[in-house]
């Protein structure tokens, strides 16, 4: 099958195929040999990228601007205080400006519905780069480091473990649908993801081999676990939600126990990062003086130990978001 990206938006996984999704994770592991070797390229050749970001970031800016630059792009970013966003201009308005200047539109912030307007009104492609529905480039680079451990995809069973309805669970459910993996989301029932979407993924999952499972129990919903996957339990933007979180996940921490309770030895822990491991930062530390927690959703035993692939993971959104852009963008495919 010939897999042709050009143009193409990236607003949500639901948008792709299984096949278009494992092209861009290929892609993304010849860009890196690419980089390894010390190789610079010209596919972003006279690109120019706008990362629009309402969200701060350090992973998803950082792999843009390094992508970009490594196949000869450059991009320029666009935080909340430099745009007019939905203020002084409409988000129309703006997806016509900056789509007269820049090639591509990287959009992180908080409304889905704002990357989907960008997108109507973009005549470059626009590329999700976290909203409150979905973080689809992440998933990418959980995609790679997956193939990268196993060697494969299909059959492998990832358990998700926390808020089941945030942006990071809907990806991983929906990419996990499409590829064939047995997928559990281990999480407190008023967690739970969003019905029309589970049941979505669940009619995609069946098709392509895979299985789609949504629990409470902590202990047994880890049983067989090639993958343990957590977040943040409290997501940006909801700040006032630290005591109630805190009471709805604090059965849900991944630690060692959790990890023994798999019964796997061969097993992989993933985390998007920032993570709660321990009271090194400003946050942690006020986390630790009100609520007398020095680890939230994962410990720090976990954090450091050979099981966790977390900073692999965190390169690894700079090889497939220099992927997507190639794809998309880029002058021509790359082998």
């Amino acid at each position: 099958m010939v897999v042709n990206l050009k143009d193409r938006n990236f607003l949500t996984l639901l948008d792709f195929t299984a096949e278009e999704l494992r092209y861009l994770v290929d892609l993304a592991v010849k860009l890196k040999k690419k980089k390894q070797a010390g190789e610079r390229g010209d596919l972003l050749e006279g690109r120019n990228i706008a990362l629009l970001f309402e969200k701060t970031s350090t992973r998803t800016r950082c792999a843009f601007a390094v992508a970009a630059r490594d196949e000869g792009g450059m991009s320029e970013y666009l935080g909340k205080g430099d745009i007019q966003l939905g203020k002084k201009e409409s988000i129309a308005d703006t997806a016509r400006v900056l789509s007269r200047m820049f090639d591509g539109i990287a959009f992180r912030g908080y409304r889905h519905q704002t990357v989907e307007e960008l997108a109507e009104f973009s005549d470059a492609p626009v590329w999700n780069a976290l909203t409150d529905k979905y973080h689809p480039t992440q998933l990418l680079a959980d995609i790679m480091t997956i193939q990268e451990n196993f060697q494969k995809l299909q059959g492998i069973n990832l358990v998700y473990v926390g808020d089941g309805r945030n942006n990071v669970s809907n990806s991983l459910m929906v990419g996990a649908a499409f590829l064939g993996f047995d997928f559990s989301i281990v999480s407190p029932k008023e967690l739970w993801p969003d019905i029309e979407l589970l049941n979505k993924c669940r009619n995609i999952s069946q098709q392509n081999g895979g299985t789609i499972t949504v629990t409470d129990e902590p202990v047994a919903g880890v049983k067989g676990a090639d993958v343990l996957y957590t977040d943040v339990w409290v997501s940006m933007g909801e700040n006032n939600k630290f005591q109630e979180r805190i009471e709805q996940l604090k059965l849900y921490q991944v630690d060692m126990d959790m990890i023994r309770n798999t019964g796997k030895e061969n097993l992989i822990f993933l985390h998007c990062l920032p993570a709660y491991h321990n009271i090194d930062t400003e946050n942690g530390k006020l986390v630790y003086a009100k609520y007398g927690l020095k680890e939230m959703e994962v410990s720090d035993e976990v954090f450091e130990s050979s099981y966790s692939r977390v900073f692999e993971q965190a390169e690894n959104r700079m090889h497939t978001i220099k992927a997507l852009m190639v794809a998309t963008i880029g002058k021509e495919k790359l082998g």
